[in-house]
């Protein structure tokens, strides 16, 4: 018999020899000293009643951003994917109809999850780097009267805001429920949940929130509850399935899953940093950081590729320099200078640079370090 050969273990790196950056890509954005703090608090257990009343705390703050008094706001066990996956898995039945309006990656996102969950899936389609038509959008509401109607109000993949208010009435007039994906502009850009309508929306804390990455807060209306109640089948998906976890989240505190306990400090964390700013202060912040890249790439020589007057704030979708070879700049930035932005995704992939200014990272102190690093590295 051959001796058993030894086994050598070795050893993990340190957490502490990852290098600190600037992260001014797509997400995640800069997090906070106090967040961090948050989550490094000891862990108790997720049914400790000083837990719970934290998680009442979180579904407070959460109605403060999302501006609604739905009762069932909660924050999802996962990134804006589990969150985009409970509205659309919990509101959509097989055979239902739903609308999808595409201009990016996270529209036709949203359209593979609804096909999924066994819609009849029809999109309306913008290219890439313009908003959705909204006459495109109101003639295939009438013309097929969806049950769901989903639009992503930030688009991620092209830096282009949807105009989303007054699309609810038309969608209510057919009887459908009006979805909206605002995992970028949640806390970053103006977002009425009540005001204009909207049935259900989902969002990331890793963006305007400045939170990590790890959960995705989730708000359905009363009407929207209303069709969730209705169901003739069960929601497909047990871990997402709200009729179990509104239970936890709610008064009778039943046990579903173990929560990430640690992610909700820092989430409780980050929204009171948001309540302290205040929401109007926080959007003109935002848009300032903006203005003022946008001033600054102009000098550059490096234009938008989304469509004027429906640029976001807090992402910002920019040519890459003709003739580059842009991931290297990218890469150079990051070894070089410690500064983390995006390349292109879909039709902009290798094309187009995706600078984004979200949370805590939407300041003077962010645009002046990564224009004066892309001066440098451009030769300008």
């Amino acid at each position: 018999m051959s001796p058993l050969r030894p086994v050598y273990i070795t050893r993990m790196p340190s957490v502490s020899a990852i290098p600190q950056r600037l992260c001014l890509g797509p997400g995640p954005s800069p997090v906070p000293p106090r967040v961090l703090a948050a989550l490094a608090h000891p862990t108790v257990g997720h049914l400790d009643p000083a837990f719970l009343a934290l998680m009442d705390d979180v579904r407070d703050g959460l109605r403060h951003v999302f501006a609604t008094t739905n009762p069932m706001t909660l924050a999802m066990s996962g990134t804006g994917s589990a969150g985009m996956e409970t509205v659309i898995v919990n509101l959509v039945e097989p055979g239902d109809r739903v609308l999808v309006g595409v201009n990016g990656v996270f529209g036709g996102r949203l359209a593979e999850v609804a096909r999924r969950a066994g819609a009849t899936v029809t999109t309306v389609d913008a290219p890439w780097g313009r908003a959705l038509d909204r006459d495109a959008l109101a003639a295939a509401i009438v013309r097929d009267a969806p049950h769901v109607v989903a639009v992503v109000h930030a688009e991620t993949s092209t830096g282009v805001a949807n105009e989303i208010e007054g699309l609810s009435d038309l969608v209510h007039a057919h009887d459908g429920l009006f979805v909206v994906d605002c995992v970028t502009s949640l806390a970053g850009m103006p977002l009425e949940i009540d005001a204009w309508g909207i049935d259900a929306a989902y969002s990331g804390t890793q963006k305007c929130l400045s939170c990590p990455p790890g959960l995705s807060p989730v708000t359905l209306s009363p009407r929207a509850v209303a069709r969730l109640e209705r169901r003739t089948h069960k929601v497909p998906s047990w871990y997402l399935d709200l009729t179990l976890l509104k239970s936890y989240w709610g008064q009778e505190r039943a046990y579903h899953h173990t929560a990430p306990i640690n992610m909700l400090y820092a989430l409780h964390e980050a929204l009171a940093i948001v309540r302290e700013e205040g929401l109007p202060a926080r959007f003109a912040r935002h848009r300032a950081a903006h203005e003022r890249l946008a001033e600054a790439l102009s000098a550059l020589g490096l234009p938008f590729v989304s469509q004027e007057g429906h640029r976001l704030p807090m992402l910002n979708a920019v040519a890459a320099p003709a003739g580059s070879d842009e991931a290297a700049l990218r890469r150079r930035l990051l070894d070089e200078y410690g500064i983390e932005i995006g390349g292109g995704l879909g039709d902009f992939k290798g094309k187009a640079w995706r600078i984004g200014l979200m949370g805590h990272g939407a300041t003077a102190e962010s645009v002046d370090a990564v224009i004066g690093a892309l001066r440098t590295l451009l030769a300008v």
